[in-house]
């Protein structure tokens, strides 16, 4: 168990949700493509740059969280996906077909990580149950329904002091 406790653990989130989105039917029917972005300036930013994608998935490579000191010290990371689906501007019946279809896609990838997540978990980490899920305003990029959700986890941060990773003074 020594060795164990030795190393500090994490989860590629970038990658499970990549193959989600890969392995999905409605997503691969509906053309959504995987792509990673900084926050939802970078959201914003991608869906600018890319106007020849109808409709993707996006995760953010930055993580927010913190580091709880007690006797199991661990690290809470939050992973945000985002998802965007073009429309046709100020076509509302449009843009609740593409939240319906969003809302689906989240359900969908909930359902896989709800059965994957004792699996998930034996690498030393623990997910939140609950993962949040916001739709983004109107008007936050024309053209676009957003939405994003948020999974956060918990990892085993190794707290030992070294003093070999020290400078003497």
């Amino acid at each position: 168990m020594a060795n164990l406790l030795d190393k500090n653990y994490n989860w590629d989130a970038t990658a499970y949700f990549r193959d989600l989105l890969h392995r999905n039917k409605l997503a691969r029917e509906k053309g959504y493509r995987f792509a990673m972005v900084s926050g939802l300036a970078g959201l914003e930013e991608y869906i600018e740059q890319a106007r020849t994608v109808t409709a993707a998935v996006c995760i953010s490579e930055i993580s927010p969280g913190y580091t709880e000191m007690n006797n199991t010290p661990h690290t809470r990371r939050v992973k945000t996906v985002f998802m965007m689906k073009r429309h046709a501007i100020n076509d509302m019946k449009a843009r609740q077909a593409c939240m319906d279809e969003m809302r689906e896609l989240f359900r969908q990838m909930m359902s896989v990580l709800f059965k994957e997540r004792t699996k998930i978990e034996q690498g030393i980490l623990y997910l939140d149950p609950r993962v949040s899920f916001q739709e983004i305003e109107q008007y936050f990029a024309m053209g676009c329904a957003c939405a994003y959700f948020q999974v956060a986890f918990d990892v085993y941060t190794n707290l030992v002091y070294r003093p070999e990773e020290w400078l003497n003074d």
